[in-house]
């Protein structure tokens, strides 16, 4: 992402498809695993 240098301004599936590994929902928050290895929870 950092050689990426460059402002999204709508959704671009493809993008998505290449960074994401997964998406679990839980009650309250959501966790966001990219296939780097690197998880981001988000809460509500």
């Amino acid at each position: 992402m950092k050689q990426n240098e460059m402002t999204l301004t709508e959704y671009d599936k493809q993008l998505v498809r290449r960074l994401i590994e997964k998406v679990t929902i839980y009650e309250g928050k959501f966790t966001v695993e990219f296939k780097s290895g690197l998880t981001v929870d988000v809460n509500e």
